[in-house]
């Protein structure tokens, strides 16, 4: 019968467990498991021939060099499981940090060969995997060439009388007639049957054995954990370091172009203002009412500086008042809920503080809104933000915008920010932070 998609199904409406003895996937997987033997035996022969030469020389001076070498050329071996997991199984492990000498000369390098756990990962790897591998390459080529075998078995059947003397291959039975015999319609049905689940479950039985193949690679090919979180904490102290720099030059120039000139201003004013004292009271009198209203202009300003760096609102009440009073400071109308049972570490309620700030700034700048929610509460050990407005939409954390620099400072102590703003809006920005209270 005719459908709307034609007189068949489209590959997507065809049921997966029928499509997966046909995906480019499982081949794939299936031809990793068939190469993984020839490798892993040239990588088992190489590691154990050298870990066993460096060791009987470990005598002499050539046995540290060439376990040293050895330990390389395991590397060397990682490089291509890395790629052929990338290609044949779409698992992408990065390389592992390269062997960093402290000092010039092949003695050095050789020892910080030695002292890698990066190499000894790619040795242990190197004996593991040959038992593995032939273990895997046993049951899938079994069970994959086994299934297609007795599924086609009905296109060669016919082979079998050509060359036996017998009527019929029997598989149990007295010999007089009562048996099952393979070259049988019963026996040919039969044998096409159980060849069909064979290959229907062949996929998921290569793909569980692609899986402890993964584990292998992700756990001992690819870098240490420990390493990864040590390049993070160096690129996040580069952040924190190029933040505060940004701060202390916007505290300066503010103070320079703000406060400091006009406190200048003001202490020429009252000289002028001294000097016609005696001559021109009233003068004087009106030049002293202007030097007022530019001290307290100053003095906001310095408020303003202030609450920049630190607001004394955070600092005394928390961040429940805090975040009120910053809303009611903003162009559009703000509503502020915060449900916090304490206070967290004063780091992360600075930053949270300043974050909404930023927020809303962006709110009353660009995103032509009406009203906009600021949302603060705790879960676990995090603390979330959630800042949500119904203006145009359309912001961004790509590189080059306010939102990218403060997901940078976010990141810096293991938060995260997530925006959700399509083109015309709503937009919903959501800041996770640690606790640390």
């Amino acid at each position: 019968m005719d459908t709307a998609y034609g007189t068949h199904p489209p590959a997507s409406r065809v049921p997966t467990v029928l499509r997966a003895p046909f995906s480019g996937r499982t081949w794939r997987e299936f031809l990793y498991l068939f190469l993984s033997l020839p490798v892993a035996c040239v990588m088992f022969s190489y590691a154990v021939t050298m870990v066993s030469l460096g060791a009987g020389l470990l005598i002499t001076f050539l046995g540290i060099p060439v376990l040293a070498g050895g330990l390389l050329g395991c590397r060397g071996f990682g490089t291509l499981e890395r790629v052929r997991a990338r290609a044949l199984l779409d698992l992408d492990v990065a390389d592992p940090e390269p062997v960093r000498a402290p000092k010039p000369g092949m003695m050095s390098w050789v020892g910080a060969v030695l002292k890698s756990g990066v190499s000894w990962r790619h040795l242990l790897y190197s004996i593991l995997q040959f038992p593995w591998a032939m273990t895997a390459f046993t049951v899938a080529v079994t069970f994959w060439s086994v299934g297609w075998t007795l599924f086609l078995y009905p296109l060669w059947q016919w082979t079998f009388p050509a060359y036996l003397d017998q009527p019929g291959i029997q598989l149990w039975g007295s010999g007089r007639g009562d048996g099952f015999y393979l070259d049988s319609s019963l026996g040919i049905a039969a044998s096409s049957a159980i060849g069909l689940l064979l290959v229907l479950a062949g996929p998921w039985v290569i793909r569980g054995l692609t899986h402890v193949d993964r584990v292998l690679v992700y756990g001992l090919l690819g870098p240490s954990l420990l390493a990864s979180r040590v390049s993070e904490l160096e690129t996040d102290r580069g952040v924190v370091v190029d933040t505060a720099a940004a701060d202390l030059r916007r505290i300066e120039r503010d103070l320079h172009d703000g406060a400091q000139a006009r406190l200048v201003s003001l202490a020429m004013d009252l000289g002028l203002a001294k000097e016609k004292l005696a001559e021109d009271p009233e003068a004087a009198a009106k030049m002293v009412d202007e030097a007022h209203g530019e001290v307290k202009i100053a003095l906001q300003e310095l408020r303003d500086l202030a609450r920049g760096i630190h607001p004394a609102i955070l600092t005394d009440r928390g961040l429940g008042p805090a975040l009120s009073a910053l809303a009611a400071r903003c162009t559009v109308p703000v509503k502020v809920s915060v449900d916090l049972d304490h206070r967290p570490a004063a780091a992360i309620e600075g930053i949270a503080y300043f974050t909404v700030s930023e927020l809303l700034q962006n709110v009353s700048k660009h995103a032509q809104a009406t009203g906009a929610t600021v949302d603060v509460w705790r879960i676990a050990d995090r603390i979330m933000v959630l800042v949500a407005d119904n203006g145009q939409g359309g912001a961004s954390t790509e590189a080059g915008t306010g939102l990218a620099g403060l997901a940078e400072r976010l990141s810096a102590v293991d938060g995260l920010l997530v925006v959700d703003s399509p083109p015309g809006g709503p937009t919903t920005i959501t800041a996770d932070l640690p606790w640390r209270g």
